[in-house]
């Protein structure tokens, strides 16, 4: 290049100019809106995906303490119904009926479920400021084999549910329709009652946790389920971090391992261990 013929840069009063212009002085664009979910017939189409070390459900582990990959699906209409389904891997049912000499079936059983798949829906009605009532049925599906069943039923439950809430504490109540309880025979009627308590810790942006449960067995049948009542807690923090909810939480369930006779199973599964008591939960969630 011919430096001598080198063009000429704008001084600086025409540099000042452009930076000051009213072009360059405006404030940048705003954020556009984020789009509202998808929707089907009217229905609001969300979902979420968690990562867990460990499924656990009223206090029960049905990961033996192992990890848990879970998914649901939610459609919510802005009537206030909605119909939900979730989706997660358990072992706790194989556990129970492994061919083992403590497992409550024969040698060479087959009996065993993997996947746990959950279809819920209901009705919520905010009927007043801050107050959420909610009604529904759950139906709980543990698709897998159960060709040599003695003890246990067909975990597949049924149930129905009355919840009530006002802004960070709940209550729900729920009663068991089908003839079985999660694989317990002679249980129609068995309840469910459970308060919880999200409790945002002012300005921080973490959440206080904390829940107690209440499980009571029907016996019906001829059968006595009493020793299978058990009361399980939890008590977590929660926050969320770049659109993540990371939770960490501790339960306790004071379930009985073995019946009066330390030879029946209650809670303890083929192992031995007791899938109750005390545990320790780190989940990681995202919402879509």
């Amino acid at each position: 290049m011919n430096l001598l013929c080198k063009p000429k840069l704008p001084g600086a009063p025409f540099v000042a100019a452009l930076l000051f212009s009213p072009l360059m002085a405006q404030n940048p664009p705003a954020v556009p809106p984020v789009p509202p979910p998808p929707s089907i017939l009217g229905f609001a189409l969300t979902g979420s995906t968690t990562l867990g070390s460990q499924y656990i459900f009223r206090g029960l582990t049905q990961t033996d303490g192992k990890p848990t990959v879970q998914t649901e699906l939610d459609l919510v209409h802005p009537s206030g119904f909605y119909l939900s389904t979730s989706l997660s891997n358990i072992s706790w049912f194989t556990e129970q009926n492994l061919g083992l000499a403590s497992a409550p079936v024969p040698a060479g059983s087959v009996s065993s479920a993997g996947v746990e798949v959950d279809v819920f829906g209901g009705y919520k009605w905010g009927f007043a400021k801050d107050w959420t009532l909610d009604l529904g049925l759950y139906r709980y599906l543990y698709p897998g084999s159960f060709d040599r069943l003695v003890v246990y039923k067909n975990p597949a439950t049924t149930e129905a549910y009355l919840g009530l809430s006002y802004r960070w504490a709940s209550l729900k109540a729920s009663r068991v329709l089908s003839g079985a309880a999660f694989g317990v025979a002679g249980a129609e009627g068995t309840t469910y009652l459970d308060l919880s308590l999200a409790l945002p810790l002012g300005e921080s942006g973490w959440t206080l946790l904390a829940h107690g449960g209440r499980t009571s067995f029907a016996s019906g049948s001829g059968a006595d389920n009493a020793p299978l009542d058990y009361t399980d807690y939890k008590l977590g923090i929660a926050t969320d971090v770049k659109g993540c909810t990371l939770t960490l939480a501790a339960t306790n369930a004071d379930t009985k391992a073995l019946a009066s006779d330390n030879q029946t199973p209650l809670y303890a599964n083929a192992m031995g261990r007791n899938i109750g008591k005390s545990r320790l939960t780190f989940t990681l969630a995202k919402s879509f």
